[in-house]
């Protein structure tokens, strides 16, 4: 993962290359806080490859760069 401060400074950093996926710091705290949100809980299960595609489905991370399938 790797962070920049706007779409220009990929663009440079890319230079040239295909993007993979990006989305914005507040799109990966969201993700961050449903993907982990209980992994210190007692009763803690892993989740099934559903369960996990149901997550990234809610918050419309969507298309062949987020499939887990």
């Amino acid at each position: 993962m790797l962070l920049f401060r706007s779409e220009a400074h990929v663009d440079r950093w890319l230079a040239g290359r295909e993007p993979g996926a990006t989305i914005p710091i507040t799109k990966l705290a969201e993700l961050a806080a449903a993907w982990w949100h209980d992994r210190l809980s007692s009763d803690w299960q892993p989740r099934s490859r559903e369960q996990s595609q149901a997550i990234l489905d809610r918050l419309g991370l969507t298309g062949p760069f987020w499939s887990l399938g």
